[in-house]
């Protein structure tokens, strides 16, 4: 008679819900087993998991890492302004445009997240998970260091792109207007507006970080079509839109003032929200008691 402990070693990882403990896959071969097991869809504890440790990474940075990795970052994500406004410029005035045009939003996100360079809205995802699971002084001024250096080198980097539209840089008037058109749009909101939008634009946001590590090769699906999302329903992103919020103020059509307390802090609060006070808890919450239970011993439900 066979003993169990065989049994359970020969037994594939990757066995479906509902799976006889005492059945083996004896129908496939060796390594038939083996991709079912490369195939295995991660549980939500181990995305939990991988996205934590990214967060410890990130608060264990150095200083200069984190400014530089920002500033690229605030640098990249001006390209998902100036792209849509390119598709805009060039795509004939139609209902369908904005279908197409939304697509560019997803260029300066693919760049930045492909690239691993620090974007704050990627952060207050990742660095509160490792504070969640254990929250003391030393995390939260951890989480303070964090977001402050990276929002800071993000909104370097995207001022300096927000010149560079104001000024027509890269001597392509039509598309600057179409940028500048495009600007006075996303700001052209009610406060409270703005303010709804930013929280979803978070969720959004935190939901392309915990979906990479089980998205495989589909990851640059995950990141365009979750990024043209919120471009396409007008939600508002606090980097991104910060490139939109400086063209404005260095051609003189918004004052600094103003893009304050109209966009920057509802914007950010709002991103904050969504990304780390409501899709971080929601997710820590689905898997906190499986944290305390031995591997061996969590059951299919």
């Amino acid at each position: 008679m066979p003993q169990k402990g065989k049994d359970d070693a020969r037994r594939p990882r990757s066995a479906p819900r509902g799976h006889d403990e005492g059945q083996e896959a004896n129908h496939l071969s060796e390594k038939e087993k083996e991709e079912v097991d490369e195939h295995a869809k991660l549980r939500p504890v181990a995305v939990y998991e991988i996205v934590r440790q990214e967060g410890e990474g990130e608060l264990a940075r150095p200083t200069s890492s984190l400014v530089w990795s920002g500033l690229s970052a605030g640098l990249s994500i001006g390209f998902s302004v100036y792209t849509q406004a390119t598709l805009r410029e060039y795509l004939p005035d139609a209902g369908w445009r904005p279908l197409v045009e939304c697509w560019g939003y997803a260029v300066g996100f693919l760049i930045v997240i492909l690239a691993r360079q620090q974007l704050f809205t990627e952060i207050t995802l990742t660095a509160m998970l490792p504070f969640l699971a254990k929250p003391d002084k030393a995390g939260a001024l951890g989480i303070a260091r964090l977001w402050a250096l990276v929002f800071g080198a993000n909104l370097i980097g995207t001022a300096l792109f927000g010149a560079g539209i104001a000024i027509d840089a890269m001597h392509t008037p039509d598309i600057r207007a179409a940028a500048l058109e495009i600007a006075r749009e996303a700001i052209d909101l009610p406060v409270s507006y703005m303010f709804l939008r930013a929280i979803a634009a978070g969720w959004l946001v935190a939901t392309v970080v915990w979906l990479l590590p089980s998205a495989g090769g589909a990851g640059f699906a995950v990141i365009a079509l979750l990024t043209y999302l919120i471009a396409l329903f007008h939600l508002s992103h606090i980097v991104a839109g910060s490139v939109e919020a400086f063209s404005l103020i260095f051609t003189g059509a918004l004052g600094p003032w103003q893009a304050i307390t109209h966009f920057f802090l509802p914007v950010t609060a709002g991103n904050i929200i969504g990304g780390s006070a409501l899709f971080a808890l929601v997710s820590y919450a689905q898997i906190a008691r499986e944290l305390d239970e031995p591997a061996g011993d969590k059951k299919p439900k």
